[in-house]
């Protein structure tokens, strides 16, 4: 097994190029375990780990549904946001500047192949990360990603997690909002789920967070949660 992830910070990015830069890394690592399965070879496979801040875009899932968009196309070209339908898990969500969206794209094989250990191991990795800065976070019952104050009226989301995973190789990933710019979550119904908020890290502490630092620790933990190498 090869624990070994590659990291890669992308910075600002357009989101198709960056989906389709996963899709290639997705698909190389399939073909690789298919012709290891067809020629009897041992050949490793590759891990990734991409992170990235998107320009603005709201993306839907496989099981979204369209009018949780509350703006018309006209309306998201004249705020300068893409809109993409795409093939991960989940329903709407939006992506920017000041949130770190992360793109692990692992051979589950390498580490362990369990679809819902791994969704668990990358809340793990969010619910440690945010706790550094004082942010208690915690999962939600039947649903997916890192919540503040779950269990009252005033439960919010600061991670979003959505997967793709074929053969046991994994993309797409998380999004942990550190600098969001909170106002664009006003115009979709976020997740799919009415009647919660979405939060910040910077909205939980009061104050602009280093960016830098969050991605620094995220990194550690995923290399703790996954007993994982980066190269």
């Amino acid at each position: 097994m090869n624990k070994k992830v590659k990291f890669e910070d992308l910075g600002s990015t357009e989101y198709a190029g960056t989906w389709q830069m996963q899709k290639e890394l997705f698909t190389s690592i399939i073909d690789v375990k298919m012709d290891n399965r067809h020629s009897g070879t041992s050949v490793p496979t590759s891990n990734h780990l991409l992170f990235t801040e998107h320009n603005p875009v709201y993306t839907l899932g496989r099981q979204g549904k369209e009018e949780h968009l509350l703006l018309s196309m006209p309306h998201l070209k004249e705020k300068g946001v893409s809109f993409f339908k795409i093939d991960r898990g989940g329903d709407i969500t939006y992506h920017g500047p000041g949130q770190i969206t992360a793109y692990p794209i692992l051979d589950l094989d390498n580490f362990s192949p369990d679809i819902h250990l791994y969704v668990r191991n990358l809340e793990e990795i969010v619910i440690r990360t945010i706790g550094k800065w004082g942010i208690k976070g915690k999962r939600s019952e039947k649903e997916t990603g890192v919540w503040i104050d779950v269990g009252t009226p005033a439960a919010r989301k600061i991670c979003a997690i959505g997967v793709r995973t074929s053969h046991w190789v994994t993309m797409h990933g998380f999004a942990l909002n550190v600098n969001t710019d909170m106002s664009y979550f006003t115009h979709i119904i976020p997740c799919g789920i009415r009647g919660k908020g979405v939060t910040s890290m910077a909205m939980e502490v009061g104050e602009k967070i280093n960016i830098g630092e969050v991605k620094k620790e995220l990194v550690v933990q995923f290399c703790e949660v996954f007993g994982a190498e980066i190269e």
